[in-house]
């Protein structure tokens, strides 16, 4: 995996960064931001090479926000389900962004075992982006 961006690649073959970033630039375009004026766009590529994405939705309560992974995260479930194994999420000027603390916990959750995000640093892992990561694994009841 490329610390520059470049194309990192997984079991089914490598990941189409750009067409990644293109889709979180679309998916950014429909974003309901009327109060903070930051639209997000977010895209992933399941495990059986499906394109999902998302966008942020504000409300007025502020803390009923979507974040663009929630809509991404419901948008994976609405088209069959999965698990993501590639990620790129963007802001209003196209520039890369780090998910927020709650939505790599959301990531982590639907993630492949080699999940891979686009960052301001390159490409890297979830593990790296969210080391020792609670998940459902740890809720599974032992004998």
């Amino acid at each position: 995996m490329g610390a520059d961006g470049a194309s990192g690649s997984g079991p089914a073959g490598p990941v189409d960064w750009d067409a990644l970033k293109a889709a979180a630039t679309a998916a950014m375009h429909n974003a309901y931001v009327p109060y903070s004026k930051f639209p997000v766009g977010a895209a992933a590529l399941t495990g059986d090479g499906r394109l999902v994405s998302g966008c942020n939705v504000e409300n007025a309560s502020y803390g009923l926000t979507l974040c663009a992974e929630c809509a991404l995260v419901g948008n994976l479930h609405m088209t069959g389900g999965g698990l993501l194994r590639a990620f790129y999420c963007v802001d209003g000027g196209g520039n890369v962004l780090m998910p927020c603390g709650r939505c790599r916990q959301l990531l982590y959750e639907f993630r492949a075992p080699d999940m891979e995000l686009m960052t301001t640093q390159g490409i890297k892992s979830m593990d790296q982006v969210l080391p020792d990561a609670f998940g459902p694994e740890h809720l599974e009841e032992t004998p």
